[in-house]
């Protein structure tokens, strides 16, 4: 499932083939579910000749804006993408939106179809973006909030925790695993029983894999890299955690796997042990 940023990777990929260019044309597969709710006539007219003029980024979704005060959010679920294609791209039977500019074919594919489309017409901000929790590189995101927070879930193994984006947004499995490795803590631990000073470590560790995450998954500023993932290097848990005999980089020892959380799980049980 794409992540924090790998979502952002696929907001510029957007943002940087086509902010400025209108829409010519708007093309959908009208009864897929990530479609349902919408008004299609209406949604059609809207986008019709408006011009891309910003975007966002924020937890698993996007949120790219048109002239006219049109809102279109995207949330590429498990399996979504966005591609940009050429002018004349004939549109496959997994790409559910379709918007052609003048210079580009914009497509979000989603062949298990559990992504969504949102849609809004106005100057306020739309509910669907605004009831999305607050960033984890926010001022917002404070140990005082962490800590309140594992305490009221304070039974649910660390790992399922780290995923419920009401409070870690935009995290995902791979990251939730890259956070406890690095915080020497192991997903299984019960959220309650972590001590303060494992909070804070938590807490930093939470905001420098955000950090590096953009950088070198999305790209620094407005460079976006060629591919997903191809700036991760092998000091990182993601690098080796589904590698057949995969070690942990630190130690060196083998990595373990499990379903934690309902989630597959990897840790490294020489630097994560279970109090």
């Amino acid at each position: 499932m794409p992540e924090l940023a790998e979502v952002e990777f696929f907001r510029k990929r957007w943002h940087q083939a086509a902010v400025g260019e209108r829409v010519a044309t708007v093309l959908t597969h009208d009864r897929k579910r990530l479609l349902r709710g919408l008004n299609l006539p209406q949604f059609h007219r809207a986008l019709t000749g408006a011009q891309l003029e910003s975007s966002h980024a924020a937890a698993k979704q996007m949120a790219f804006r048109f002239s006219g005060d049109v809102w279109l959010g995207i949330h590429l679920g498990m399996s979504g993408e966005l591609k940009v294609e050429a002018l004349g791209y004939s549109p496959g039977k997994h790409d559910h939106l379709v918007l052609v500019t003048e210079g580009h074919t914009l497509v979000f594919t989603d062949p298990r179809m559990f992504g969504r489309i949102e849609f809004h017409v106005g100057s306020d901000v739309p509910h669907w973006w605004k009831r999305l929790a607050p960033p984890i590189l926010s001022p917002a995101f404070t140990v005082a909030a962490v800590t309140q927070f594992l305490t009221r879930r304070g039974r649910a193994p660390i790992k399922a925790v780290l995923l419920m984006q009401e409070r870690f947004p935009g995290v995902g499995n791979w990251m939730a695993d890259e956070i406890l490795w690095r915080s020497s803590i192991h997903p299984a631990r019960r959220a309650g029983t972590l001590q303060p000073e494992e909070i804070r470590t938590l807490w930093r560790e939470c905001r420098t894999v955000c950090r590096q995450a953009f950088a070198a998954v999305a790209g620094r500023g407005d460079t976006l890299p060629a591919n997903l993932n191809v700036g991760i290097p092998d000091t990182w848990l993601f690098n080796h955690r589904w590698r057949r005999g995969g070690r942990c980089p630190k130690s060196g020892r083998p990595l373990a796997h499990a379903t934690i959380g309902g989630r597959t799980t990897c840790w490294s049980p020489a630097r994560q042990k279970l109090k």
